[in-house]
C-alpha cells in the first residue's frame, strides 16, 4: 500500500508538471515536460543520497572515526532487520538529522554536530532509530524525488512568461498555472512529509524500545532548530521536509513540513507503556551540562 501511494503521488506530480507544460507550451510543451519529469525521476532515483548529502556537505564517518555514533546506528539497524547504512556527519551547529537513499540497501543517515552536542546517548539512539524508520518504511526516496519535481515545477512556472503556447493559449490559464502549479506541488510535498513522520516515530519506538527518549529528543531539537536555523533549508526550503524536526517553529499548520512537535511528543508518550527500553540504548551519565557524545562532537568541529 505504501508503494502504491508513492507511485500515485509521483504520478500526480508528473501529471501536474505535464499540465503546466501544456498550458505554457501546448502539446509540445506537455511532451517536453513529460521527458523532463521522467529524466528527473531517473536521475533522482539513482542519485538521491548523493544530492542530499552534497547539499549538506556531509562527511562519511566510520567506526574508527566515530565509534559511538556508528555503533549506535549499526546496532539499531540490526534490530530493525536492515543492512547497516552509511553514517555521515554534518559540521553545523543546527541540531538535526535526516536519512536518504533509494532503498534500504543504499541508505545513509546523517546527524549534525549540533545534534550530537545537544542530546544524550539514549536520545541520539532514538533519533537514529527514527531515521532508520524512514528507511524501513521506504520514505526517503519519495520525499527526495517529490522535493526535486516540486522544485522543477516552481522553476518552470517562474519562467512561464518566456514560453509561448501558440495562438490558442489562454493568458488567464497561463497566469493561473504559474500561480497554482507551485502551490499544488508544495501541497503534495507537504502531505507526503507530514503523514510519514508519525510512522517513523512509531518505528523508532519499536526499534529502540524507548519512545520517551525520542520525545525528549524532539523537545530539545524543536527549540534548538528554531534558535539556530539550517543554512541549507534557507537556501533550499524543500530540504526541510527531510529533517526530523523543521528548521523553524515546528507548529502545526497547513503549510508546515512536519506535524506539530507537541503532538508528536504526546503520541510518543502515549506509546511508553507498549515498549521496554533496550539495554544498549541507555546512556552513560554525561558530565554536567554536556552531551554523552561530546567527545565525538569535538573531534569533528
Amino acid at each position: 500500500m505504501n508503494q502504491l501511494r508513492t507511485l500515485m503521488l509521483l504520478a500526480a506530480l508528473t501529471a501536474l508538471f505535464m499540465g503546466l507544460g501544456f498550458t505554457l507550451g501546448g502539446p509540445r510543451g506537455a511532451v517536453l515536460a513529460l521527458v523532463v519529469a521522467a529524466a528527473m525521476n531517473l536521475i533522482t532515483y539513482w542519485n538521491a543520497d548523493r544530492i542530499v548529502l552534497a547539499m549538506h556537505n556531509a562527511k562519511e564517518v566510520t567506526a574508527r572515526d566515530c565509534p559511538q555514533l556508528v555503533g549506535i546506528v549499526h546496532s539499531l539497524a540490526a534490530r530493525a532487520g536492515l543492512p547497516a547504512p552509511r553514517v555521515y556527519l554534518v559540521d553545523s551547529p543546527h541540531p538535526n538529522a535526516f536519512a536518504t537513499g533509494r532503498d534500504p540497501a543504499h541508505a545513509a543517515v546523517a546527524a549534525t554536530t549540533g545534534l550530537l552536542g545537544l542530546l544524550t546517548k539514549a536520545e541520539v539512539a532514538a533519533v537514529m532509530a527514527h531515521e532508520l524508520g524512514h528507511v524501513r518504511n521506504r520514505d526517503t526516496l519519495v520525499m527526495t524525488m517529490t522535493a526535486t519535481i516540486a522544485g522543477a515545477i516552481s522553476m518552470l512556472a517562474n519562467f512561464g512568461f518566456f514560453f509561448r503556447g501558440g495562438d490558442r493559449s489562454n493568458p488567464l490559464a497561463m497566469i493561473a498555472a504559474m500561480l497554482l502549479a507551485p502551490f499544488a506541488a508544495m501541497l503534495v510535498q507537504l502531505a507526503i512529509s507530514r503523514t510519514r513522520e508519525y510512522g517513523a516515530d512509531r518505528a523508532a519506538a519499536e526499534i529502540c524500545g524507548d519512545p520517551r527518549a525520542l520525545a525528549s529528543a524532539l523537545a530539545k531539537l524543536h527549540h534548538g532548530a528554531a534558535r539556530i536555523p539550517s543554512p541549507v533549508a534557507i537556501r533550499n526550503p524543500a530540504a526541510a521536509s527531510l529533517y526530523i524536526v523543521p528548521s523553524g517553529t515546528g507548529r502545526d499548520s497547513f503549510f508546515s513540513t512536519h506535524p506539530d512537535t507537541a503532538n508528536r511528543i504526546a503520541a510518543l508518550q502515549a506509546m511508553a507503556g507498549e515498549f521496554a527500553p533496550r539495554a544498549t540504548a541507555a546512556p552513560r551519565a554525561p558530565r554536567s551540562g554536556a552531551s554523552a557524545l561530546d567527545p565525538l562532537r569535538r573531534r569533528h568541529t
